[in-house]
Formats: structure tokens, sequence, C-alpha cells
């Protein structure tokens, strides 16, 4: 295999470093212009600033429409199922291409600064920058190993004159997990507890004890271990258990306030990629409705599955049964139920439509100071409509949207609900785009609430089920859900089996939109609970027949306006005139293929995978 040039690479870096120190005291280089690559690993700002690159390229941002690749949203007007999910099974859609660049960079930062003395770098800056190198290093490996089983294990830094050195095999899949736990505990080692000042946001002991018991819930896990190996699960527990401890000892936990966790620094953030204006920010357009967004709209629409799946106060599951949608009174409980009664992740996850967008918008749909009118994204009935509860598909020549804006050219979201996790609510439509674009929330790509759900599920798998208990109770605790006579937050369960399912829950509700949901329902082998849905439904809030149109300063959280809408399901999002998509997702491969460029390059050193017609086992 061939990797990155390791001279050009330095000396691209170490210009880039040049240009935007160039104003800074203390950098005395013989030619400030055309530097030497080595200078780089004589100056510790510097070496810093090389690890930092690697940092950029890795830390995750949001995942903005990664919930359409489960059941939690869905992207523009929807009819956009991806093959996979449809149940195409295809070689080049479906393969890994192996990068090894950032493998390449932290091999050879830490070959080059393992040796340094003491007068370029302190030992223990040294080592823990080696520590840091060692985690994104585990990172960059766990996300090949992960899908598609094992990969070649370089672990140095590659002569490029040495063809034959370049020639590395595919490892066994066991082989990579213990060179990735290798690399965790020596980085857990040697990294501190937290940071502060400049330096907060960098890789900690409990985020690499974190992301260590994250690897072995996965190994743990159906995908890695269908023969439910006691030992993986007992190695997995003690891990979760010692990032958990780790995590307590550092002054980590449960940030108060469930929807600000995105928004300060806080403990609740292990790893955090920090959003900031002008060097490091993001647009939300995307999630954004389209009165209230510029240049992008309608991603990550939630969809039903989702809008059930959050529990009342009490704790007690959401109740729904589009039988007895038909039924007014069962109907009208619903809808108070669904809008009043919910948990806070609930509000803190998704907008509904009929409430107040809570972003400082002025001048739209009537707005004359900022969040003081209502948006309604629902819809009425046609004239010639029979109405119904439950819809086939979504049929615009039955109902259509009454947002003031429908009349002016805009459009209704898909389903009338929209991400709020995450948004920057302190930005308008205006400051979306161009130089003003500035969007400064932040997101954690490990936070101490999946270190508990860590804790819950390896618990619960090793018959530890009141620890399980315990920690998804602090979950909902912080949830606003009630304690109840119990004291355990509304959970019921009490087997094995019927706690496993308790916790998937609390996943897909507790990490919503982060990333998590379709890697959970692959690790666990359940690709079944999609094609159990069939389709990505919908929930409509839709104004009876006879009623008035709302006005703005009507809200749906209120009995009266509720009163005059009724609850309706549409069976399929995807079903249109040209398409009718449906769940249907292949059960026999869950491993990516290797790409077939790759193979071909060097077949002797990349068997291709059992699942897709090659030799290699990734169960091994």
């Amino acid at each position: 295999m061939k990797y990155l040039n390791q001279n050009k690479f330095i000396l691209y870096i170490a210009l880039i470093i040049a240009l935007g120190s160039s104003c800074k005291k203390g950098l005395d280089y013989e030619n400030t212009g055309a530097i030497n690559p080595k200078n780089v690993w004589t100056d510790s700002v510097l070496i810093k600033s090389y690890l930092n690159d690697v940092y950029s390229g890795l830390m995750p941002g949001w995942p903005l429409g990664s919930g359409a690749n489960a059941d939690e949203g869905i992207n523009a007007s929807g009819g956009n199922l991806s093959g996979f999910q449809r149940g195409i099974v295809d070689l080049v859609a479906n393969a890994t291409n192996l990068n090894y660049t950032n493998i390449d960079k932290t091999n050879y930062f830490m070959d080059q600064v393992r040796d340094l003395p003491e007068s370029v770098i302190n030992p223990n800056t040294k080592n823990r920058l080696i520590g840091e190198a060692k985690f994104w290093r585990a990172w960059t490996y766990w996300g090949m190993v992960s899908s598609v089983g094992g990969v070649p294990l370089i672990l140095k830094t590659q002569n490029g004159n040495d063809v034959n050195s370049l020639k590395v095999a595919r490892s066994k899949t066991s082989e990579c997990v213990a060179q990735i736990i290798k690399d965790l505990d020596e980085a857990a080692a040697v990294l501190p507890p937290n940071y502060s000042g400049v330096d907060y946001g960098r890789i900690n002991r409990a985020a690499a004890l974190g992301f260590k018991a994250r690897v072995l819930l996965w190994y743990a896990s159906p995908l890695f271990n269908p023969s439910n190996d006691q030992v993986r699960w007992a190695n997995a527990y003690n891990a979760a258990k010692a990032a958990v401890q780790a995590a307590d000892a550092a002054g980590f936990g449960l940030f108060a306030d469930y929807k600000l966790i995105w928004y300060s620094r806080n403990k609740e953030h292990i790893m955090t990629r920090q959003y900031y204006y002008p060097d490091s920010y993001m647009n939300f357009n995307a999630i954004r409705p389209l009165p209230f967004t510029n240049g992008n709209t309608n991603t990550d629409q939630p969809i039903l599955p989702l809008l059930i799946a959050y529990p009342k106060r009490d704790g007690s599951p959401m109740q729904f049964d589009k039988n007895q949608l038909s039924n007014a009174a069962y109907n009208q409980q619903f809808l108070t139920d669904f809008y009043t009664n919910r948990d806070d992740r609930f509000y803190a996850t998704i907008w509904c439509g009929g409430t107040v967008y809570p972003t400082p918008d002025v001048n739209t749909i009537g707005m004359t100071a900022p969040r003081s009118r209502t948006y309604w994204q629902a819809w009425t009935w046609k004239a010639s409509a029979t109405p119904s509860t439950v819809l086939p598909e979504k049929n615009t020549t039955l109902f259509s949207g009454i947002s003031p804006l429908v009349q002016n050219g805009d459009e209704n979201g898909v389903t009338g609900f929209f991400q709020r996790k995450g948004l920057d609510t302190l930005i308008d439509r205006a400051a979306l785009v161009g130089v003003a674009a500035g969007a400064k929330s932040w997101f954690s790509p490990m936070r101490y609430a999946e270190l508990l759900l860590m804790l819950a599920e390896t618990a619960n798998e090793t018959g530890n089920s009141n620890e399980a208990v315990t920690a998804l109770s602090s979950i909902r605790k912080r949830a606003g859900i009630a304690a109840g006579v119990s004291g355990k937050y509304g959970i019921t369960a009490t087997s094995q089996p019927d706690l496993r399912t308790a916790i998937m829950n609390e996943r897909q509700v507790e990490l919503a939109f982060e990333g998590f949901r379709f890697n959970d329902l692959r690790r666990w082998r359940r690709y079944d609970i999609l094609n159990t849905q069939t389709t990505r439904r919908g929930l409509f809030l839709m104004l009876n027949k006879g009623e008035a149109l709302p006005g703005n300063t009507d809200n749906i959280m209120t009995a009266a306006v509720r009163a005059k809408f009724s609850a309706v399901i549409v069976e399929n999002l995807d079903k249109t005139a040209s398409a009718n998509q449906t769940y249907n997702l292949d059960l026999n491969h869950w491993f990516n293929a290797l790409h077939p460029t790759q193979i071909s390059a060097e077949p002797d050193q990349l068997p291709q995978n059992k699942e897709w017609g090659g030799p290699f086992d990734p169960l091994q």
C-alpha cells in the first residue's frame, strides 16, 4: 500500500504554520519563506501545531443529515431512501476505501517526537502529546475496523524507498482490536484528567478510557460477537466502569440542563468540537424551516419512530395506536400527551410546528419582535377531500400546508417537525450566509451520558441489572422524568431482555441526531427494526374541516387551539408518483466490502470479506 510522502507533507504543514505565525515573536528561522522541515521538530509550538492538524481532521462535527440513515429523520421532500436501505447490495456502493493518511501522520509524529531532548520539549508534554497521537491512531483504526473488520496494521513511519515494506497484509480483527486497546491504555496512562484555558478540548484521560469502552462494547455486541462470548462483555463492563470512574474523578458529569449542553464549556463534554467565528464555525441552515433559513432547509426532519420514542413525564412510554386515531377522544388525548406531557429531551431535540421558533428572526410571518409569533408547520384538508386519520402517502391533492409562507411560494417541511438539538438560537437567517455565518454551538462526540449508557448496557449483559437501572435512572432524572413510587424513573423492566430493550430505547432518545442510531442498529444486528417499520412514517398535525385557520398568536400547546386539530398518520413519506420506497435492508451483509480498486492493487495483501465473496473473516 502506498502512503503519503512524509517530507512533502511536513514541509506543507511547516509552511502553513509559518504563514499563520509569521507575526509572532520568538519564531527565529533561517528563512521563513522556505522552512526546513527539520525545524518543526526543534520548536515545541510547531510540534503541537502539527498535532493540532490531526485534531482538525479527525474531531467529528455535527452529523447533520445522518438522521435519515435510520429511523430518526428524513431529508428534503422524501423519496430518497438509499439503495442499501431498500435492499440493494452493491460491491462498489457498499465498499470502504482504507485511508491511512492520519495513521501516517500520527506514526510520523510519534517517530519524530519520541527521542527529542528536554531542551526542545518538556518530557511530560512530550509524553502527553504522544498519548494524544496514540488516541487518534486508535480512533482512525477503529473507524476502519468497525466498517470492514481487520485491516493492515502499520505502527511506524514507512520508508517510501523500500517498496516491499509498503506491502502490509490485513491483520485479524482481534489483532487490530488488541492494538487499539493497547494504544488507548498507553494514552490514558499519560493523559491528564482534564484541561482548561487554551488546551480545553484536547484529548483527556476520560476520553481515552471512554473510547476504549466504546470499542469493547462494539466488540462484545452481536456484530462482532454472535456467540455472545461473556468474556468480551466482562471486558466491556470493566472498561465502561473505569471510564465513568475516571470521568467522575476529573469533575465530569451530567450537565443539569439538557437543552443547554451544546452552548458552553461544561462538565458533560468528554470530547468536544468547539465552533466559533471566524476560525471554526458551521452553518445550521439545513435543519431550520424555510422562513427562518437561508440557502438550505428540510434536513433531519423527525419522523414517527423518533417522535413516539420519548417517554411521558412520568417515565411511561408514549401510547400510540393508529387504529384508535379515528376515535376523537383518543386522538385529542394523544395530542395532549404528545405536545404537553413529554420529557425535557423531546422539547430540547425537536421543534414542533404550531409553536414559536426559537431564533431571533423578525419581519417573518408578521414578527415585529424576536420570537413573537407562532409558526404553523401544519396542514388543512382541501374542500374536496374526505378526512382520514391514516393516509397511505403524502398526497397533496388532499391537503395543503397552512403556513402563510406557502402562499408566497415557500413550502412546508415534509413532516412538520425539525431538529432543535444544537441549533444556535442567537442568530437569525441573515447570519447564515457569507462572512456573517457564525453558528457557535458545539458538538460533543463523546459526552458523560454516553458513558452511563455504555455502563448500563454492559452491566445488564453481565448480570448487574441494578447497576444498569441506576445508570439509566440518572439520565432519566436529568430529563425531568418523575422518580415515581418505585424510584426508578419509569423503568419497569426486570428481566435482562426487557432491560436490554429499555437501554436501546434510552440510547435512541438521549443520543438522537448525534450520529449513533444507525451504528447502534448495526452493532446490535437489528436492521429488522427498520424492516419491520416497512416505511418512513410521518405524524401530521391536521386542521379539522370547518375550523378557521389558526393565527400567529395561537399555539398548539393551548388546549383550545389543540382541539381544532387531529393527529393524522402518513404511512409512507417516500411514496410519490414515481417511487414507492420501503425498508428492505439485507440481513446477510453487516460489514462493508473492501473497495475493488484497492484489492486489485494488492490482491495478496487485501483479501475481500466473506460476505462479499472473499476469504477474509471479520469475526476472527
